[in-house]
C-alpha cells in the first residue's frame, strides 16, 4: 500500500506541475523527476520480495520468492525480455561444446580448448558429435571430439578468427563489467575454479579446497607452478594467494560494477566499500604463499559457482603497485587519475598487464585488431587446442563479405540473417543445405527497457539527438509513469516480427526471451509451500513457478521460451484506453517514444523499423509516435544505452540493446541487477540511478 500511495502522489504531484505549466505554456520545462521516488513508485513491491528471498531459511523457498519477484518485475513493464542468444541458422568450423559449457560465469568464453576445423562441418556430422557430447554427460563415454572429426576426414587449424566492434576499455578485468573488455581479458587470466565442456566444475588455480562445516569459510590450496608472464612470455612471478587477496581489495575499490555481487555474500566487504570500513575486517586472507581463506556472511549455496565470475579473479599484486595501483577506495579514485603514474592495464599498451591464464596479449589496436597466443609455458598448456585467437575489427556494414570470407576460411563461424540477405546467399549457393544448423539457445536475455526518468537527449557531440519539444518530453515521461501506458506500449512489441528480420520468418520465435531469468535456471528440490499456503512439487521448474504468480496477478504475459509471450494486440489497446482515462488532459496526444538504432547494421535498422510500425499500428499514430533515431557509429549507439554510465546518461525512450548473463547459479544473479538505490547494474536501463 505504501508504494501504491507513493505512485498516486508522484502522478498528482505531475498533473499539479502539468495544470500549471498549462497556463504559462511558453515556460514550460522537462524537469528529471526522483530517482528514489519513481523506484519505489514503479518497483517497490519487487524490492520487498528481493529482501524477503535474501532472508528464506531454505533453497526452495528463496526460489519461491524470487519467483514472486520475478512475476512483479515483469507486471511493472519497466522492461521486456526480447531474446536469448542462439536460435538461429549458422555456419560454423567449431567442434561442438568443447569449449567451457556452464548457464553462468564467464567460463564459456575461455575459447583455448575449442577444436577447431579447417572444414565447416556438415550439419549430419555435427548432429553425430551432438550425441556422442550427450552420451558424455549421461557417463555413458567420452567425448573425443578431435578423433570423431579426425574419422570423419576433417582438418584441423589452430587459429581462431571472429570479428568486434567495440575493443575494451580496460585491460584491468576488475575494474569493469563490460562483455567487450571481458571476452578478451578472460583468455589470459584463470580463476579458482573452472567448468569443463561438460558442465562439471574442476579445480583451475585452486587444486583443492575445504568447507567447513558451519558453511561460511572455505579455504583453497592454490597450485604452486602457476606464473605471472609478460606480453611478452618473460616469466614475472608466482602466482600465490595473496594475488586474490589484491584482486578482491582492488575490484572493492574500484567500483566498477562488480562489488554490488558480493553483497551479503563475503564477510564485511559491503561495510568497506559502501561505508568505509577497514580492510582487515573483510573476510578475504592469505594466510601463506599459498592458503587463500574466505569467510562468509552466511551460508550461501550457491558461492562455489559465483568463483568463475571475473570479480574473484587474481592480479599481480607486484606488478599493480609497480605499476600506480594503490589500495583504498578513495586513494584509488586519486591514483587512477593521474594516467602519468597510474599505467596498470591500458588499454593502450597490452604491456601495461601481467598475465596467467593460457593466452598472452599480444596487440590491441581499436578499429583494427585485436590478438592473443598461446603462452607455451602455461601450467595447463597441453590442454589448449588453439595457437592464437584474432578479433578482427568489422562495423557490420558489409555482412556479405563477411559470409564470404567465413566460407573462404578466415572466420570460424557466420550467422545466416534475413535482413543482410545472408540466410537468401546461402540458400542460393547449397551452403544452407550442407552446413547450417540452428544454434543452441543460452541463458543470457536480452531486453528492452523503457526510460522512467530520463535525463539526456542527445550525446555530448551532438549525435541522436531528440527531436522533441519541451512539452513533448514531459509528456513522454508522464505517459512513461503511468503502468498502463507501459503496458499498452510493451503488449504492442510483436517480438516475433521484430526477430523475423534477422532470424528469418521461420525462426522468428526460436531465440525468444519472455522472462528475464532463464525459465529453467534452477527447480525446486523438494515439495514447497509459499506463505499463502500455494503448493508446489519437487522438480517445478523457476519458470512455472514465475508464471502461476503472473496468472495470479492477472498478467498476460506468458514465460515459455520459443513464444511471443508478450505481443497481445487486444490487451494492449485496452490498457491504452485505461491509460488516456488515468492520464486526463495532463498529456497531449501522441506520446512521442524515442528509439535509437546503429544505421550501419542492416538487422538493427530492419529491426527499428519494425518496432515503430507495429507500436504505431497497434496502438494507433494519433496515440503513439516512435522516433527513430540513427546513430552512425557503434560508439554512439552504445553511448545513449549499453555504455551509458548511469540511469541520467541514457539518451532513449526505448533501449533494447542490452542483455545479462547470469553470474552465478541462483536467480538473483539476474534479478538483483534491478534492485534500486544504485545497487542493481540494469536500472540504467530504465533510466536509473
Amino acid at each position: 500500500m505504501k508504494t501504491l500511495k507513493k505512485y498516486v502522489s508522484l502522478l498528482l504531484a505531475v498533473a499539479m506541475l502539468l495544470t500549471v505549466a498549462g497556463s504559462f505554456a511558453e515556460e514550460a520545462a522537462y524537469v528529471r523527476g526522483d530517482d528514489d521516488e519513481i523506484y519505489d513508485a514503479v518497483l517497490g513491491d519487487f524490492t520487498v520480495l528481493m529482501e524477503a528471498a535474501e532472508a528464506a531459511e531454505s533453497i526452495d523457498e528463496r526460489f519461491i520468492l524470487e519467483a514472486k519477484a520475478e512475476a512483479y518485475l515483469l507486471d511493472s513493464a519497466v522492461m521486456i525480455p526480447t531474446t536469448t542468444q542462439g536460435g538461429a541458422y549458422q555456419i560454423d568450423r567449431r567442434a561442438y561444446r568443447t569449449a567451457p559449457y556452464v548457464n553462468w560465469g564467464n567460463d564459456d568464453d575461455r575459447w583455448g580448448t575449442i577444436v577447431l576445423c579447417n572444414e565447416l562441418i556438415k550439419k549430419e556430422d555435427r548432429e553425430t558429435l551432438k550425441e556422442a557430447w550427450q552420451k558424455a554427460v549421461a557417463g555413458e563415454a567420452a567425448y573425443d571430439a578431435e578423433a570423431i572429426l579426425s574419422g570423419l576426414g576433417y582438418t584441423f587449424n589452430k587459429d581462431y578468427k571472429i570479428t568486434f566492434q567495440t575493443a575494451p576499455v580496460t585491460l584491468d578485468w576488475l575494474n569493469t563489467s563490460s562483455q567487450s573488455d571481458t571476452e578478451i581479458t578472460v583468455q589470459t587470466v584463470d580463476g579458482l575454479v573452472q567448468y569443463n565442456n561438460l558442465g562439471v566444475m574442476e579445480p583451475k588455480l585452486a587444486e583443492s579446497w575445504d568447507i567447513s562445516d558451519d558453511g561460511l569459510t572455505y579455504t583453497f590450496h592454490i597450485r604452486q607452478d602457476a606464473k605471472w608472464f609478460t606480453s611478452e612470455g618473460a616469466e614475472y612471478a608466482p602466482v600465490t594467494a595473496k594475488d586474490f587477496v589484491a584482486g578482491f581489495r582492488h575490484m572493492l575499490d574500484a567500483k566498477a560494477g562488480l562489488e554490488w555481487l558480493v553483497d551479503g555474500v563475503i564477510k564485511g566487504a559491503t561495510a568497506y566499500y559502501a561505508e568505509g570500513g577497514a580492510w582487515e575486517d573483510v573476510g578475504y586472507e592469505a594466510t601463506d604463499d599459498y592458503t587463500l581463506v574466505i569467510t562468509l556472511e552466511k551460508p550461501t549455496s550457491y558461492f562455489m559457482t559465483m568463483l568463475t565470475y571475473s570479480c574473484f579473479l587474481p592480479i599481480c599484486e607486484d606488478w599493480y603497485l609497480s605499476h600506480g595501483g594503490v589500495f583504498g577506495g578513495e586513494e584509488f579514485v586519486a591514483a587512477s587519475a593521474d594516467t602519468s603514474t597510474y599505467t596498470y592495464g591500458q588499454n593502450t599498451d597490452v604491456s601495461s598487464q601481467v598475465y596467467c591464464g593460457p593466452f598472452l596479449l599480444q596487440k590491441l589496436v581499436a578499429d583494427s585488431e585485436i590478438v592473443v597466443k598461446k603462452n607455451e609455458n602455461y601450467y595447463d598448456a597441453d590442454k589448449i587446442k588453439l595457437d592464437s585467437i584474432t578479433w578482427i575489427y568489422d562495423n557490420g556494414e558489409n555482412p556479405t563479405q563477411y559470409y564470404a570470407d567465413t566460407v573462404a576460411g578466415t572466420y570460424v563461424a557466420a550467422a545466416l540473417t534475413e535482413s543482410t540477405g545472408i540466410l537468401k546467399l546461402a540458400k542460393d549457393d547449397g551452403n544452407f543445405d550442407k552446413y547450417a544448423f540452428v544454434t543452441d539457445t543460452t541463458s543470457t536475455s536480452y531486453f528492452g527497457g523503457l526510460n522512467m526518468n530520463r535525463g539526456t537527449f542527445e550525446l555530448a557531440s551532438g549525435a541522436c539527438k531528440s527531436p522533441k519539444t519541451e512539452q513533448q518530453k514531459i509528456d513522454t515521461q508522464t505517459a512513461l509513469w503511468n503502468k498502463n501506458f507501459r503496458k499498452a506500449l510493451q503488449y504492442a512489441f510483436d517480438k516475433g516480427t521484430y526477430n523475423a528480420v534477422s532470424r528469418g520468418e521461420d525462426l522468428k520465435y526460436a531465440s525468444l526471451r519472455n522472462m528475464y531469468t532463464h525459465p529453467e535456471f534452477v527447480q525446486l528440490s523438494a515439495d514447497a509451500k509459499d506463505a499463502d499456503g500455494n503448493e508446489f512439487k519437487a522438480g517445478t521448474m523457476y519458470g512455472e513457478i514465475v508464471q502461476f504468480y503472473l496468472d495470479q496477478m492477472g498478467c498476460e504475459v506468458k514465460v515459455a521460451d520459443a513464444i511471443d509471450g508478450w505481443f497481445n494486440p487486444d490487451a494492449a489497446k485496452e490498457y491504452l484506453a485505461k491509460a488516456k482515462e488515468e492520464l486526463g488532459d495532463t498529456v497531449s496526444w501522441p506520446i512521442q517514444i524515442d528509439d535509437v538504432y546503429y544505421g550501419a547494421s542492416a538487422s538493427q535498422a530492419a529491426q527499428a523499423q519494425a518496432y515503430k510500425q507495429k507500436i504505431e499500428e497497434t496502438l494507433g499514430a494519433e496515440n503513439v509516435i516512435v522516433n527513430l533515431i540513427e546513430a552512425t557509429t557503434p560508439e554512439d549507439f552504445y553511448a545513449c544505452g549499453y555504455r551509458a554510465s548511469n540511469g541520467e546518461a541514457g539518451n532513449f525512450d526505448m533501449f533494447y540493446g542490452s542483455g545479462w548473463g547470469p553470474d552465478y547459479g541462483d536467480p538473483n544473479t539476474y534479478l538483483n541487477t534491478f534492485l534500486g538505490g544504485g545497487a542493481g547494474y540494469m536500472t540504467k536501463v530504465i533510466g536509473l540511478y
